[in-house]
């Protein structure tokens, strides 16, 4: 299988506040919330398809579905996983938070060079255009740097 530890889908509460960009990380979400954690294989690009579908399921009865923000979510995912694995060369962790109040993704890498939006190449119809993507339609996106590497995340509500 290319993404290698098995998702984790949990049900608990959370209290409200830890989800500001710039806070501690956490979703920002709140009530009974569904967990999805994923290793992605070093440079392994079918981890881009396992780690949509794997996210499809964990919306499967979210709100934002009917909206079209799964549909969302799922693109701005393959972007931060592509990214991860296109532009580190290694392996990176997927994880995905889903409550009441929306949804958070996070893709984690191992490398310390900061994510950089820039404008697509008009020669290139490939690349260039993921966190140009992830910062027109996400709610909130960031990065936050860890001692070994960085997370790249993002931010949809339950509703546009």
């Amino acid at each position: 299988m290319a993404i290698g530890a098995p998702s984790v889908r949990t049900a608990g509460t959370r209290t409200a506040g830890a989800g500001t960009p710039g806070g501690d990380g956490e979703a920002g979400v709140d009530g009974a919330e569904s967990r999805l954690r994923r290793r992605l294989g070093r440079a392994d690009l079918r981890a881009v398809p396992e780690a949509r579908r794997a996210l499809r399921e964990l919306l499967r009865d979210w709100g934002g579905r009917s909206s079209g923000r799964a549909d969302v979510a799922e693109l701005l995912t393959s972007e931060l996983v592509t990214n991860a694995l296109v532009h580190t060369d290694r392996d990176a962790v997927l994880t995905a938070v889903v409550g009441e109040r929306g949804l958070r993704v996070e893709v984690r890498d191992f490398a310390a060079r900061p994510p950089r939006p820039c404008p697509a190449d008009t020669g290139d119809g490939t690349h260039g255009r993921g966190l140009v993507l992830v910062q027109a339609l996400a709610d909130a996106w960031g990065v936050r740097v860890h001692g070994v590497g960085k997370a790249v995340w993002f931010e949809l509500g339950a509703e546009a």
